[in-house]
């Protein structure tokens, strides 16, 4: 599994979803901000490769990314939002962020933690006792940076089966980890990485504990208000704001569905259900990733990497896994920041250190090295990742 609901967007998408004419993709670039009407070669190379991608007969619809180097921020597109209207991709539209949703819960913990409400040694009996005892001991921390070795709710054929009857209607939060039949973790926590869905639902979980709050309240009011993201939001249904990009998966004669509310954000919640938009995303990464609503220590804390903790679906370079973050070293620099995919999205989003250079890439099909969600593109698409990261550094 890649990322949330990868396991079975195929025989969803097939399943439940209607057919839409396709519209032969555009491809635009456009300057904002003061960038001049040229750019740059480096800019010229996400242009290239953001068009090869759409043009390909199984690539995805459409392409955006965003490129801000300090104040100066260019967007690039490639195809198209809506295959039945031709609508051009918008850095305003909304769109589902999949597993970036786990950096959102990662900066509302760490918040939390700033303020001494939680503390990342904080551990799930003494936050959320009603959860299995076998996870009694594991820590906030190793929850935040994969090593907890709980098993991924969204991998149980019970959870599949339960998405599968009840698409537009999810459960509380807490009942998406009874689906793991044994709750056993399968390593001693804090001892090895294995990236996990549950670990992010149970974050979401400790929030709601630690502030008696909903863990939808707490991320507005810790991340999405102080960091200005009025386009971000966790719903509980499957119905996204207009305007948006639609979400595309392609049936077993690769004619593109759109399968963009075909399940509620709930089934996801806190490890994959926030919906944002480009510009949104672009501006959250920049301030997450500078550490602007944390101390130095938590900070610090933050960026202790796991060599080898690869996110999911990898992104550029050679990845290691922090707290809610991930490193990215790649051939022109490294940058921080998160990936993610689910049915009809894949998202990269990246910053340096400083925040102040940043690259973000959305596209609207879902890509993973998986043989079922065309690896080929997918390793198109972790270049163009990486070519965008080079944009932001040049």
């Amino acid at each position: 599994m890649c990322g949330f609901l990868s396991t079975f967007a195929v025989k969803i998408g097939i399943a439940l979803c209607a057919l839409f004419t396709v519209i032969v993709p555009a491809t635009t670039a456009d300057a904002t901000r003061g960038f001049p009407d040229d750019p740059s070669d480096a800019e010229r190379a996400v242009e290239d490769a953001a068009a090869e991608l759409v043009a390909k007969p199984d690539g995805p619809p459409g392409v955006i990314v965003v490129v801000q180097r300090h104040n100066d921020r260019r967007v690039i597109r490639a195809g198209v939002a809506d295959l039945r209207t031709g609508a051009r991709l918008r850095v305003d539209d909304h769109m589902r962020l999949a597993s970036v949703a786990k950096a959102f819960s990662g900066a509302t913990a760490l918040s939390l933690v700033v303020r001494r409400v939680l503390s990342l040694e904080d551990t799930v009996g003494k936050r959320r006792p009603d959860l299995p005892r076998e996870w009694a001991n594991i820590t906030l921390r190793q929850l935040l940076n994969h090593t907890s070795g709980i098993l991924d709710f969204s991998k149980e054929q019970a959870f599949i089966d339960a998405l599968l009857a009840s698409p537009l209607v999810a459960p509380p939060p807490v009942q998406l980890l009874s689906y793991i039949e044994n709750p056993e973790p399968i390593f001693t926590p804090g001892t090895q990485y294995a990236y996990s869905n549950s670990d992010n639902i149970i974050v979401g979980l400790m929030i709601e504990a630690a502030t008696g709050r909903s863990y939808e309240r707490a991320l507005r009011r810790h991340v999405a208000a102080p960091f200005g993201l009025f386009d971000t939001t966790l719903p509980s249904d499957a119905e996204l704001p207009r305007p948006f990009i639609h979400g595309y998966q392609r049936d077993d004669t690769s004619v593109p569905e759109d399968v963009s509310e075909l399940f509620a954000a709930g089934w996801a919640w806190a490890s994959g259900g926030v919906v944002s938009t480009p510009e949104d995303a672009n501006a959250f990464v920049r301030r997450y990733v500078a550490g602007r609503e944390t101390d130095s220590e938590t900070h610090a804390q933050q960026f202790q990497f796991i060599p080898g903790g690869s996110s999911e679906p990898p992104g550029p370079g050679t990845n290691s896994a922090g707290l809610a973050i991930f490193r990215y070293e790649t051939r022109c620099g490294t940058v921080y920041g998160h990936t993610g995919n689910t049915l009809g999205y894949t998202q990269f989003v990246s910053a340096t250190a400083d925040g102040k250079r940043s690259a973000t890439v959305a596209i609207n099909a879902q890509l993973t090295p998986e043989p079922e969600h065309n690896p080929v593109r997918f390793a198109e698409l972790r270049e163009l990742y990486e070519l965008a990261v080079c944009a932001a550094l040049d």
